[in-house]
């Protein structure tokens, strides 16, 4: 999951949850009366990526990392294919298209996916998900060298050294990095990097692509439960067994998290614009890290919320940029990532 971020056509949010987006060249054609209010839906969505670190960790006590990562493509692509069904909107066509598609898949959700659930065998899902939050960052730094309108601010600058100074803190660099598995901590961070890789791919190759959001990510999605079902059957060997609280989670964070949740933020997207819908990426690792000490009875020590509030500061800071007003004066605005 993707530390989601705005919708683009192929983005799988979050977890980083993919985690997972709107067109650059316009809005997904949703309509606009809604059973509840945008800030319910909002927080819904909140929580619904928020748990996904928890749901990972729960999933790999009994499935392999990669049978995770399966079963939340597999059940995420089942959730929205049933939305295009009802819609009767068709998936896309052509074969550079899916070709594309393929490519999205393995870095938006095959690539990242698993590297999550083969951290969480060794770092808590609180620390998976805060490493998710390190996204923007990343995602400035490609986008500075892969897009050539991206510039550099000193605002933005500021917010890169912030950030990565609080991944410093939430790993305790002081003390060495004791007490943090690095190998589990450099696959989530790795994680992380692979959404804005695929942001800026998807950018270049599929922004003017004929077809909905939903439906193109339905597509990538089901790519990708074609790629983690070749990886797993070469890696890995079948389930002896199906625990019920094990698999209960993989079908939520599929269904849930990577399906469902997309659709809601498609929702959020049009009615209250990018700007907005893509704050709920500040609120994941939050509620990633009130659900690992509350729910898994993880150890909360005082550098790990310090330096996921000077990360997301970091981050937002990442996420603005100078524009010109019509009187020719400057002033800062919020953009999407890459």
């Amino acid at each position: 999951m993707s530390a989601p971020s705005t919708p683009r056509p192929t983005l799988p949010t979050s977890t980083a949850p993919s985690g997972p987006a709107s067109r650059t060249t316009g809005r997904p054609s949703l309509r606009r009366g809604r059973c509840l209010d945008w800030r319910v839906r909002f927080a819904v969505l909140s929580v619904i990526w928020g748990f996904s670190f928890l749901l990972i960790k729960v999933g790999t006590e009994a499935y392999a990392p990669f049978q995770v990562a399966l079963g939340r493509v597999l059940f995420g692509a089942l959730a929205l294919l049933g939305v295009l069904l009802v819609r009767r909107e068709p998936l896309p066509r052509g074969l550079r298209t899916w070709g594309h598609l393929t490519v999205a898949a393995l870095l938006l959700n095959s690539l990242p996916f698993s590297l999550f659930a083969y951290a969480e065998l060794s770092i808590p899902s609180s620390l998976a998900g805060i490493c998710n939050a390190t996204s923007p960052l990343w995602g400035m730094v490609l986008s500075m060298v892969a897009l050539s309108e991206d510039r550099p601010t000193r605002r933005r600058f500021a917010g890169l050294g912030l950030g990565f100074l609080g991944v410093l803190i939430v790993l305790g660099a002081w003390q060495g990095f004791s007490g943090v598995d690095p190998k589990g901590t450099a696959l989530a961070l790795l994680a992380a990097l692979c959404y804005p890789i695929g942001w800026i791919y998807v950018r270049r190759t599929l922004a003017a692509t004929p077809g909905s959001p939903v439906a193109l990510t339905g597509a990538q999605l089901l790519v990708s439960t074609l790629q983690l079902a070749l990886v797993s059957a070469l890696f890995t060997s079948a389930p002896a067994s199906f625990p019920l609280w094990p698999t209960l989670s993989v079908v939520a964070l599929g269904a849930l998290g990577t399906g469902m949740a997309l659709q809601m933020q498609y929702g959020l997207v049009t009615e209250v614009g990018p700007t907005t819908a893509q704050m709920v990426t500040y609120f994941i690792p939050v509620i990633a890290t009130a659900a690992g000490v509350l729910v898994l009875g993880e150890q909360l020590h005082w550098n790990t919320p310090v330096g996921a509030a000077v990360i997301l500061a970091g981050a937002a800071l990442t996420q603005t940029r100078l524009t010109r007003t019509r009187t020719g004066r400057t002033r800062t605005g919020r953009r999407s990532p890459a």
